[in-house]
């Protein structure tokens, strides 16, 4: 589905969404997760605390979103990467397997050989990483992420400074 308004400002400031998303890690894996903002009490209205809610639920949600196009994507690119390595390593040991039949009396044979099927394995290294490893912290992101698009805001009064 299309944005209706694409070009709309989806950004939060750099220096609160770092200090949001280390709180949201560092909050307990469990449980709901509650913000409370202080702003100058002439700014600490209730339509202020709804645009502030919908805004952060909005950026939340959207990184949310990202961060599962970036899970789907890196589960392709192992897809792909599998069928590539898999492929390579048959090709590895039919070759292998090849040589050591017309070279079998050279010594050299073996160590082509098993070179091969060396390059074989590795071949399958980027799919094993990425399908074992890989894909954890994406989608602890995305669970972060939907914790904090989920979140409480509340606004309260600041109090005011003492001069």
């Amino acid at each position: 589905m299309m944005d209706p308004a694409p070009f709309r400002e989806r950004d939060l400031d750099p220096a609160a969404e770092a200090y949001i998303v280390d709180w949201g890690r560092e909050a307990p894996a469990r449980g709901p997760l509650a913000l409370v903002v202080h702003l100058r009490p002439e700014l600490a209205t209730p339509a202020t605390a709804s645009i502030l809610r919908d805004a952060l639920h909005s950026y939340f949600r959207d990184r949310a979103v990202a961060a599962r196009r970036d899970l789907k994507r890196l589960f392709r690119d192992g897809r792909i990467s599998l069928a590539i390595g898999l492929a390579f390593l048959a090709i590895a040991f039919v070759t292998a397997e090849i040589l050591v039949g017309h070279f079998s009396k050279e010594s050299y044979a073996t160590i082509v050989k098993e070179s091969l099927v060396i390059g074989g394995w590795v071949a399958l290294w980027r799919p094993i990483e990425i399908f074992f490893y890989d894909w954890w912290p994406i989608l602890r992101e995305a669970r972060l992420f939907d914790r904090l698009g989920a979140m409480e805001v509340r606004v309260v009064a600041a109090p005011a400074a003492s001069t």
